[in-house]
């Protein structure tokens, strides 16, 4: 029953967050005349209009912006994960997630060659989300090949990194990233509008930020390989332009970035308030933990059950829960399926057994790990259904196939992309214990 609520507050979740809503909220046009938070764009000033739009959210997001600025004439590139309606004088691309593919490279290469024929009277309008950093990229280097810039991505997507940690390498081996287009892209007029998968105070880690200036160095993306533990797993080629003369990204304060302005649409704290509505009109008591950002599975697992005890405690004869968003950290032992939030669920379901507790983690992008669900449920009896199947769960975490544990069980949730990433969202909720 817990576990069929749970399930329902995420879905209800995912639809409040609609791209093409916020937009039509975000965004005014009247007249001509564009309107983002209190900035004004008179779009009759321009004499080209050019969207690239890169990411999960690629396609809603480009839809939407072409529809609100309507009548003016837009064009542009947008490149996602999957093929879908792309507006009119577009061209699409289908990158690859989590490691970019053929389309990827060429996409970026596209998009370079377009940048660089904008001057003054050009405007530049980047739409960014979630996985961009993968689905349009390019090695900075002629030196990097395609297999081994995937190579790469490999070593820092499966070693347990943090976006933030991951996004630092990436910029600096990209010839996109880190503000490298908004750097093409001078002297036009340029507006970023983001979807943030990545902390708030870290928006330039958002698809690696190839339009923000970027705040690390060349210093911080070798400092954070030995740091993560990936030098053994990096390409030949990689390593020589580490110790090389690895070409730094323009940062804050470069001129390249004096008429660019940035607006968030949306972050995980939507996502979050969303859920916390929904669960205080079920009746019941909500608290929300965000200090476990990136903490290892099993220490986020034991500290949200220990607020969601002394919660309890607190509140006898009421239902409790626990609320946290972000992201974990879950390095890749084995050759499964699944992703952080599966695993997460998995490492609760021996802490919560025989207990009044449920739990569900999933992603806002429908997509966890390398598996087809977005996350998973469990409450107190998954571990008592799992020892009749015969099912232990420190052999499937060790395989990282959490996917196939709560397949079997059927508490897993499938619902596909949903074109949307605000990073993850996790609910552990307790019924009041019998007096």
């Amino acid at each position: 029953m817990m576990k069929a609520k749970l399930r329902e507050i995420f879905t209800e979740t995912l639809a409040e967050l609609s791209l093409e809503q916020v937009i039509v909220d975000r965004l005014h046009s009247e007249d001509g005349v564009l309107t983002i938070a209190d900035e004004r764009i008179v779009l009759s000033e321009y004499a080209k209009i050019i969207v690239v739009a890169i990411g999960k959210a690629a396609h809603p997001m480009a839809r939407g912006f072409v529809e609100r600025v309507a009548p003016a004439r837009v064009s542009g590139v947008v490149v996602g994960p999957v093929s879908a309606e792309a507006p009119p004088y577009f061209v699409e691309y289908v990158g690859g997630h989590p490691y970019p593919n053929t389309a990827s490279f060429h996409a970026a290469s596209v998009v370079e060659e377009l940048l660089d024929d904008l001057h003054e009277k050009h405007l530049l309008v980047t739409l960014l989300s979630g996985g961009g950093s993968a689905i349009c990229e390019k090695p900075v280097d002629p030196s990097i090949s395609e297999a081994d810039m995937g190579g790469i991505f490999e070593a820092l997507v499966t070693c347990g990194a943090d976006i933030v940690q991951m996004n630092v390498v990436r910029k600096h081996f990209s010839a996109i990233k880190g503000g490298r287009l908004a750097q093409r892209a001078h002297p036009a007029r340029q507006i970023t509008l983001y979807v943030s998968d990545v902390p708030a105070d870290q928006p330039s880690s958002v698809a690696s930020g190839p339009t923000m200036p970027d705040p690390s160095t060349v210093e911080d993306c070798r400092r954070i390989v030995e740091q993560i533990g990936i030098r053994d797993r990096l390409p030949a080629s990689a390593l020589a332009l580490l110790a090389g003369d690895m070409p730094e990204t323009p940062k804050p304060g470069d001129a390249v970035f004096a008429d660019s302005t940035y607006h968030s649409l949306l972050d995980n704290s939507h996502a979050l308030a969303a859920v916390e509505r929904r669960a205080e009109a079920a009746g019941w008591v909500v608290e929300t933990d965000l200090s476990v950002d990136d903490l290892p599975l099993a220490q986020a697992a034991d500290q949200l059950l220990a607020r969601l005890e002394d919660l309890r405690l607190k509140h006898p004869g009421q239902t409790v829960a626990v609320m946290t968003g972000g992201e974990l950290s879950s390095p890749v032992t084995g050759d499964g399926r699944g992703g952080r939030n599966q695993a997460f669920v998995l490492e609760c379901v021996p802490r919560i057994a025989g207990e009044s507790v449920a739990v569900i983690s999933a992603g806002t992008d429908g997509i966890d790990g390398n598996s087809p669900a977005a996350g998973a449920v469990a409450d107190g009896h998954t571990a008592s259904r799992a020892a009749d199947l015969g099912m232990e769960k420190d052999d499937y975490a060790a395989r990282s196939d959490s996917y196939a544990f709560f397949a079997k069980l059927g508490d897993v949730l499938e619902i596909g992309p949903t074109g949307n990433n605000v990073r993850d969202v996790r609910l552990l909720v307790a019924s009041p214990r019998p007096r």
